[in-house]
Formats: structure tokens, C-alpha cells, sequence
């Protein structure tokens, strides 16, 4: 297919600074693509499908870098391209007819920030054999112009899985099963999640992953996004109907049908509304390694290299990771796809922070320099977005140091809550006889070993991986079943199921929640759009199962305390009171300098104390407010409520390592917060 007399693409525009992929620039486009044992490379305008090289669509190679470059005139946004690339014999591909080649064939650019949407005709076909689209990077009208992220500390994070999370169709019916929700669905949920308190929502990964359904953990091509979490320019009047409703309830202008057209600006839309209701966007990406299914057409086999699975692909050494290949940390090219991947989120998505997926597993394979280059790139061009790392490492703190000694991520995930307050519950299901080390709180409260500072630990009971529909022994039930494997609604599971999240969210440290936690679901969860009995069940928070709606006005009222008093997101907490024959403990937090002091209380005791029978100690004289009382939302309101209702008095002598005291009473399996200041 090569052309003797080939005239090479114009290097106008082109300069050593040149960014990857197709980049619009006037009067055309720019391409760059990374391909060095490629013999040939051509761009592949306008619907690859048929496609025959034109002489003047080969790109220039330059032999010191292996960057093939060209400038097109005419490009616009929508335009669609591949590239045709051909390389050495003995890799197979395919060309635009369908046929088979040897050493030659089409190829998805590694840097496309949109994929052509499969159709169910004869015509196009579906991925991976599906065409890039050039985008332009800065079309989207955002509103979001006066919106700042929370101050870390501060963050309180919703965890959720986009294809699975929630869809309504226009006159309120569940259209999830057997159909993948899509980010537009989501919005739906923007109001509710912006009443329920948390400030930040997680997606799980939302790239494209080359499957109709997953749990997003095995990208393939990390610039696009999901196609099967967007919705086509056919089906999308509702929603574009329901985007303007939000942007209106904003006092903003609203879209027009084709500034929602494509992948691009939905994820934007997305985001956009989320920060207009004063939500952070923190996306999840997964840098230790690419999805088991790279096919043939990706950018493992770009430039066709001989043995690409024994360390000879460009990305990829001869490792493998969760099914997929582990990237080649070392080559400088690979790390700037990685970083400058990131950079496209926090800039060109506006999110507002980053979760790295198993960096333990990136530091195993060489990657610490690498650790350490992204973080210092991220933290210069956007100082306010969070880094989060997951590291399992025996040394957690070097995830949270800055380098050299650490990688410089702002924090690291932390299993000392998570584990403490599982085995406290476990341990109290096993009814009123049972031994419950509360003494375990001390250990969970307490910042992580070596971490510089308490919010740098980022806390969850409950998360994807834990409580997942899916063999494998260390799959989880949520927190409900733990509480009462008989019975996830007695009262037993209700009671210590508030339990339990009233530890997470007055804890330091910043909480995250798993979709349907705040309402007390009670089933794992699955990405299969099929397996309908892993539902978040929204029905039954919407009336019927009261259960569900008493727990969510809890989480919401707990969230909103949190927010209210400072002490609950400072750095400082004193475990002062463990009571084992009672399983009773109580710790102190405050704010250095300031006060704002708070004391609370957690029983998984099945007996109340009453009438201020159970002496505590205090850290300040004089009058406390009870600010939080979990027993009132049993069958709420709980008029039979034990608690402490207009405070009490710390006029006792000293306990507990403290200088004063007072009597309190204490509801079975509950928590309590007192507070010298009723709260903001």
C-alpha cells in the first residue's frame, strides 16, 4: 500500500513542542504520533472504512525521536481519522477493506480524545473497529467560573460506578436493567447528592475499556471517554432538557442540543453541573496497568513491533497486571502519555482531584521516579486538586511524603478505620455476651504511622472493591449484613450499621462513602447491567422501606455536623475513655488555638444507660450541648429517644485523664456528640 512517489504531510506548524494525538489549530490540524519501528505512517481522514493512502497523508518521521508529525489544512472538529501505520512483517492488521495484512493495518491514535460511536448497521462497525474524532479541547460554555474545591480536610466524598448508579427514564420509570446508565443519567442525582452533604463525588473509572460493561479498571484507550457511558446525538433531547433544568435552577444560560453532542462535552456537562451545586469531581484512573483486551488496533501494536507480549510493545513491558499489561515506567515517552493524561483531566475536564489505582503495584514494576514526576507535574499546573493514592505497602507513609524520601501524593488510603470498624462490628453481632475490644477505636483514630498529617488519610468502611458481587476472598459485606447476618433491618443491624458510620465521618481523616451506603443498602453490588438483584434499591428509599429513609436523614444530618463543627475535621483526637465491660468509648477532638472542642461517644452495648447514670470526663467545665443523638433515627422521630436533651453540666471532678466530669445516659448501640458550641 505504500506510495513510491508519496508527498509527505507539511511540517508547517510544526515544532518540537507540537502536542501528541490531532490538535486544531487555524486553519487545521497538527498530528503527532509515537511509532519508531513503524516504516510508514499515514492519517486516515474521514471515516477509515474503505480507506486507501492518499500520497499526501504520509506523516514525517523524525529518526532521533520516532515521532511521525504533519500538518493538514481543513481539519475540523468531528473530523475523523486513524492512522495507517506499517511496520515490520509478522504482526497482523487490518485495512480499511477488512482485510488481513501482514505489517500493516489501522490503528486508534493512543492520544484520541473521542472515539466514533458504533451503530448497529452494516455500514460502521462496532469497537475496537471504530474511527477517532479530532475534538476541539475548549468548545464546551462552562459555568463554573467562581467555583473552588473544598480545602482538603474538608472533603467528604461519595464513591460511585457511573453504568450502574441510577437511570430514569422521562416519566420516573428504573431503566438500568440490562441497559449501562450514562453520565447523563447521573445528574439525576446531583440535587440529592448535593442535600445529602458530601462536597466531592468519585466515578469509578470512565474511560474507554472496550466492553459494553465493567468496572472500568481495564482501559485501553485513557484519553476517550467511555462510549457506553454517553449517550448518541439521537436519543438526546430528555436529557439535554434535563441539563438546561439544572443550569436554569443556576441562573445560567442554557446548552444547545450540539454543544452535548459527543463524549467529550457530556463528561464536561457532567462536571460542570456537579461544581454549579458545589460538588468536587474527583476522577479514578488506573496507571499500573492497561485492559486484558488490547486488541489489534491499539496502542500496544502500533508500530507492529516483533513479539509485542515479550517486553517488545511500545507502553508495555512483559509484565502483567489484573489481566492487562503493566506499563514501561522507564521510557520517558510513556511516562509523559501518563502524566499528560492526568494533566487532560484536571484541566481540560476541570476535575478537581485524582485517585491512583494501586500505586503499590506501580512501585513493584519501577515506577517510584515516575510516582514522583506525575505528582510534581499535577501539583504545579493545578496546586488545588487533591492526589489520592491507593498504596498497600508495608511503608504507607512514602505514598504521602514528598520526594525524595516519598511520591508526593496528597494522601493515602487507610485501612486502620475500615478494619477497626468491621471488627467492632462483627465482633458485637454476636449479641450482648459477646467480647468487643473497643480498645481497637484507639489504634483506628489515631493518625496513620508516619503520615505528616491527620487528613492525608483517606478513610472508607465500605468501597468498590470490598463489597463487590464476585468471587474472591476479599469481597466484604456491607455493613448492614455484617451488623446482623440474619436480618440486615432488625434493629441490631440498623443501630450498629449508625454505628459504625458515625465513626467514619466524626473520625479525622477524610470519609468517603459507596453509593447506597447513606441509605443502608444492604446487597453487594455488581458492574453487570444484567445482574438486576444488585441494584441500589432507590425505590426503597423512596417510600418503601422506611429503614432506608431513616438511615439517610442520619448520614445526611451526620455530614452536615461534620461540615458545621471544625473540630471534626481538624487534626487532633484524644481516645481518653475505653470501657470494655460496657463496650463504651469516647475520644475528644478540638481545633489547636481556636477550641471548638467536641466529645464523642460510641456504645455497642445492647442496654441503655439512663438518667445520666454513666459518669464521663469532659475536657472543658461547664455546659455541653448534645448536638447528635443516633438513636432518634429509629422509626424517626424516636420520641423514646435516650439521650441527653438540653445538654449537661461538666461540673465533676476529674476522669478519665480530664479535669472535669458530668453524667450522661447513653442509648444502646449509639452514638453520641457533645459540643461547647451548638454548631455554625
Amino acid at each position: 500500500m505504500y506510495q513510491e512517489n508519496a508527498i509527505k504531510a507539511s511540517q508547517q506548524h510544526i515544532t518540537v513542542s507540537t502536542p501528541m494525538g490531532a490538535t486544531l489549530i487555524k486553519g487545521g490540524a497538527t498530528f503527532r504520533v509515537w511509532a519508531p519501528a513503524a516504516e510508514h505512517v499515514y492519517v486516515a481522514f474521514h471515516g477509515a472504512k474503505g480507506y486507501d493512502p492518499k500520497p499526501h497523508d504520509e506523516l514525517v518521521k523524525d529518526p532521533a525521536t520516532g515521532h511521525w508529525t504533519g500538518f493538514f489544512p481543513n481539519v475540523t472538529d468531528g473530523t475523523k481519522y486513524r492512522f495507517y501505520i506499517i511496520g515490520k512483517k509478522g504482526c497482523k492488521g487490518r485495512d480499511g477493506h477488512g482485510n488481513e495484512r501482514d505489517g500493516e493495518g489501522l490503528k486508534r491514535d493512543p492520544w484520541a480524545r473521542e472515539l466514533e460511536f458504533g451503530w448497529p448497521d452494516v455500514e460502521t462497525l462496532d469497537w475496537p473497529d471504530v474511527d477517532c474524532i479530532v475534538r476541539e479541547a475548549n468548545d464546551y460554555p462552562w459555568h463554573d467560573e467562581g467555583y473552588r474545591p473544598p480545602e482538603f480536610n474538608d472533603l467528604v466524598v461519595y464513591q460511585l460506578h457511573i453504568g450502574v448508579f441510577y437511570a430514569r427514564d422521562v416519566r420516573g420509570n428504573d431503566i438500568r436493567k440490562n441497559r449501562v446508565a450514562k453520565m447523563l443519567d447521573a445528574i439525576d442525582r446531583i440535587e440529592y447528592l448535593a442535600d445529602l452533604g458530601v462536597n466531592a463525588i468519585q466515578p469509578l473509572p470512565f474511560v474507554e475499556f472496550g466492553g459494553e460493561w465493567g468496572l472500568g479498571y481495564s482501559g485501553v484507550d485513557l484519553f476517550s471517554p467511555e462510549m457506553d457511558y454517553c449517550v448518541k446525538a439521537a436519543d438526546l433531547v430528555p436529557y439535554l432538557v434535563k441539563v438546561n433544568h439544572l443550569l436554569a435552577s443556576k441562573g445560567c444560560a442554557p446548552l444547545r442540543e450540539e454543544q452535548l453532542i459527543g463524549q467529550v462535552n457530556q463528561v464536561k456537562a457532567l462536571v460542570d453541573l456537579c461544581h454549579l451545586h458545589g460538588l468536587a469531581v474527583i476522577t479514578d484512573v488506573v496507571y499500573n496497568h492497561a485492559g486484558g483486551n488490547l486488541d489489534q488496533q491499539s496502542l500496544h501494536y502500533l508500530d507492529f513491533p516483533e513479539n509485542p507480549n515479550n517486553g517488545n510493545s511500545l507502553y508495555f513491558t512483559d509484565q502483567g497486571w489484573a489481566g492487562g499489561k503493566v506499563f514501561a515506567y522507564w521510557k520517558p515517552e510513556v511516562r509523559d502519555f501518563l502524566i499528560q493524561n492526568a494533566k487532560m483531566f484536571l484541566m481540560d475536564f476541570h476535575v478537581d482531584g485524582i485517585r491512583f489505582d494501586e500505586v503499590g503495584v506501580i512501585d513493584d514494576k519501577g515506577g517510584w521516579r515516575f510516582c514522583q514526576d506525575l505528582t510534581s507535574t499535577l501539583r504545579a499546573v493545578k496546586p488545588e486538586a487533591v492526589l489520592i493514592a491507593e498504596y498497600w505497602r508495608d511503608h504507607r507513609w512514602l505514598a504521602v511524603w514528598m520526594p525524595p524520601g516519598g511520591m508526593g501524593f496528597h494522601m493515602g488510603y487507610n485501612d486502620l478505620i475500615r478494619n477497626g470498624v468491621r471488627e467492632l462490628i462483627a465482633a458485637a453481632a454476636g449479641g450482648g455476651s459477646a467480647s468487643v475490644n473497643m480498645g481497637k477505636l484507639k489504634g483506628a483514630l489515631e493518625r496513620p504511622w508516619n503520615y505528616p498529617a491527620a487528613w492525608q488519610a483517606y478513610n472508607c468502611i465500605e468501597n468498590h472493591d470490598f463489597v463487590l458481587d464476585m468471587d474472591g476472598d476479599h469481597r466484604k459485606p456491607r455493613i448492614p449484613k455484617l451488623a446482623d447476618w440474619n436480618d440486615p433491618r432488625s434493629w441490631y443491624a440498623r443501630s450498629r450499621t449508625r454505628v459504625a458510620m458515625g465513626i467514619l465521618l466524626t473520625a479525622p481523616g477524610v470519609p468517603m462513602l459507596f453509593m447506597g451506603q447513606e441509605f443502608l443498602e444492604d446487597k453487594l453490588w455488581s458492574d453487570n447491567p444484567n445482574s438486576t438483584g444488585s441494584f441500589l434499591w432507590w425505590e426503597g428509599l423512596e417510600g418503601t422501606d422506611r429503614h432506608m429513609g431513616d438511615h439517610h436523614r442520619f448520614t445526611r444530618d451526620l455530614i452536615w455536623l461534620r461540615r458545621k463543627h471544625p473540630a471534626l475535621r481538624s487534626e487532633t483526637v484524644n481516645v481518653f475513655h475505653v470501657d470494655e465491660q460496657n463496650r463504651i468509648a469516647a475520644f475528644h477532638r478540638w481545633v489547636p488555638g481556636i477550641g471548638r472542642d467536641v466529645v464523642v461517644v460510641v456504645s455497642l452495648r445492647e442496654k441503655s444507660f439512663y438518667d445520666r447514670s454513666y459518669r464521663l470526663g469532659f475536657p472543658l467545665p461547664g455546659h455541653w450541648h448534645e448536638v447528635f443523638n443516633s438513636d432518634i433515627y429509629d422509626y424517626f422521630f424516636n420520641k423514646g429517644a435516650v439521650g441527653n436533651p438540653g445538654g449537661l453540666s461538666a461540673d465533676g471532678p476529674g476522669m478519665h485523664g480530664l479535669l472535669h466530669s458530668g453524667g450522661i445516659s447513653i442509648p444502646a448501640n449509639g452514638l453520641l456528640v457533645f459540643a461547647r458550641a451548638p454548631g455554625n
